[in-house]
């Protein structure tokens, strides 16, 4: 028993095992394999490590975005000049990565809490019966006004007049207003921090240039007319009505050369507003939102109501970093590696399921246990691995015998590790 033992031990920790091989020369078979193993090792180099860059590892970035608009708009409405500044033009005024420029409004001045009729067109009436209370959106008061054929109700009077969107738009001048883009990313992973405001971008620049994609696509100020139309959008179309309009600001950056090739690209989308998106914009159309101005006048409460049309900016900060790193380099090597395998078992499929002679490859490539074999080989005083071997070799000789074609299935030789 303990000899047993000893033996096994000893087998196992100095005694190593080879599969065996089958050296097939069939071109069709070499062909297959070949084309196979070019097709992954294509896949490998193209794919893994050129386009997807298999041997770096990746981080998005972690960023800030600060905004501020500059420009001065003017307005004649019925002889009432106005000018527009920052303060009352933009919404909400933080500088955030989402704001809303006005470019058109209606407004309604003097409005105080009471009673008023309603608008003709909207609640129209005969009788106070058809001025129920809690039938419709506004609070009504169930008498029906005579003058006007409409209800009477308790709101802000007088009540709002929105059915006429002026057109052209009021402030057409919001084409000239200027945006500026401060932004900054923090890759954790590499430790690196960058801004918008990268190398030559310095306060002397930043006041005389404007952003155009080929003469300066560095600079961080831009015009909201070349906003509109890099998106896609008209400005008059949109500033009728309003929409809404993506700034991506892109940073992909390689750090395996120097970090001051890591610079942003601004790309912009038009995101809603567009007038050839029927199916979308034709249930509601535009962007607004009312806005209202409350102050005391003799002691009573009133407020001036604007409903405002504006373009909403949206500013969206896109990042990708890389850099060479041996871990997924060496894990991309060996699922490559372990790829090259699909082409062992194509030509095994082929050789033992498609081929003329796949028994004769069978045969070849299997070794199979049989009793008679075993006590045959015993009888003769051979180990059982070398009585394989001789017949293996014999039914080899017999079946070259019978083809000298080198590309037949019967030229096929085996190698064996136990040859004796």
């Amino acid at each position: 028993m303990k000899s047993q033992i000893t033996n096994a031990l000893s087998d196992f920790f100095f005694e190593y095992e080879t599969p065996r091989q089958v050296l097939v020369r069939n071109r069709r078979v070499g062909v297959v394999c070949r084309l196979i193993q070019l097709g992954v090792l294509a896949y490998i180099i193209v794919w893994v490590f050129i386009y997807e860059k298999g041997y770096q590892s990746t981080d998005t970035a972690v960023s800030s975005v600060f905004t501020k608009m500059k420009g001065v708009g003017y307005t004649n409405v019925n002889g009432a000049e106005r000018v527009w500044d920052v303060a009352d033009y933009v919404f909400p005024p933080q500088g955030d990565s989402s704001f809303v420029v006005m470019t058109n409004y209606i407004i309604t001045e003097g409005q105080k809490m009471g009673k008023c009729p309603e608008l003709p067109g909207k609640h129209n009436c005969s009788s106070g019966a058809d001025c129920e209370g809690g039938s419709f959106k506004r609070q009504m008061t169930g008498v029906c006004v005579n003058t006007t054929k409409t209800c009477e109700v308790l709101a802000w009077c007088p009540v709002e007049n929105d059915h006429d969107i002026p057109d052209p738009p009021l402030l057409m001048s919001a084409e000239n207003y200027t945006l500026f883009i401060k932004n900054s990313v923090t890759f954790p992973l590499f430790g690196v921090t960058r801004s918008n405001l990268v190398e030559g971008i310095n306060t002397t620049y930043i006041r005389q240039c404007l952003h155009h994609p080929k003469t300066a696509p560095l600079c961080p100020i831009f015009k909201l007319g070349d906003i509109v139309k890099e998106s896609g959008f008209n400005f008059t179309t949109i500033a009728r009505e309003g929409g809404a309009i993506g700034i991506v600001v892109d940073w992909t950056c390689n750090f395996d050369v120097d970090i001051k090739h890591c610079k942003p690209t601004y790309k912009f989308h038009g995101l809603y507003g567009n007038p050839d998106e029927k199916d979308k914009a034709k249930a509601s159309v535009g962007y607004n939102f009312r806005y209202a101005k409350h102050y005391l006048e003799d002691k009573v409460q009133k407020r001036t109501l604007l409903k405002v049309f504006g373009i909403r900016v949206d500013i969206i900060v896109q990042s990708l970093a890389r850099k060479f790193d041996i871990i997924p380099t060496l894990t991309a090597i060996g699922s490559g590696v372990g790829i090259f395998g699909v082409a062992t078992v194509v030509c095994d499929l082929m050789m033992l399921y498609i081929l003329p002679k796949r028994e004769f490859y069978k045969n070849m490539k299997f070794k199979y246990t049989d009793t008679q074999i075993q006590h045959d080989s015993e009888s003769l005083g051979l180990d059982t691995s070398v009585y394989y071997t001789l017949e293996a070799n014999a039914r080899q000789v017999q079946d070259t015998g019978q083809s000298n074609d080198p590309d037949s299935e019967e030229a096929s030789t085996v190698t064996d590790a136990s040859n004796k």
